[in-house]
């Protein structure tokens, strides 16, 4: 099923993250970048590895994981988390650990589109991908 969220998908439409990034205690002028940036977001796996690489004109970053296995991942502002990513029905569900607090970001496919929401305590935010 994570099959469907190969390739590449670019940024096309943002709700609430700078409430979201404010929220997980992103720095002012880190979140003024975060609010301008159009993330192409590229998937692919190779066997049972998963990597996705997020590339911007801010900062670049990769992972690459097993589904269901706890790996260390270092985020785009630098936070360093116990993240887990598995499948749940047709959503890929990536949830991030770090000082005690805990933040989810879930990606699904819906129109052809990729719908990712990311949810900190009561912010959410929602940012659509299509495929480029």
């Amino acid at each position: 099923m994570v099959d469907a969220f190969v390739g590449t998908w670019k940024l096309i439409e943002s709700e609430n993250f700078d409430a979201y990034m404010k929220a997980v205690g992103v720095s002012f002028a880190t979140r003024q970048v975060g609010n301008v940036t159009k993330p192409t977001i590229v998937i692919s796996k190779e066997g049972d590895t998963v990597t996705l690489k997020t590339l911007s004109t801010f900062k670049n970053t990769e992972i690459s994981f097993k589904l269901g296995e706890e790996f260390d991942e270092t985020t785009a502002d630098d936070r360093n988390c116990k993240t887990t990513i598995q499948l749940e029905g047709e959503k890929l569900v990536h949830v991030q650990k770090w000082d005690g607090k805990e933040t989810s970001f879930v990606r699904e496919i819906k129109d052809g589109k990729m719908i990712m929401t990311l949810t900190y305590g009561d912010a959410v935010a929602v940012r659509t991908y299509e495929k480029a």
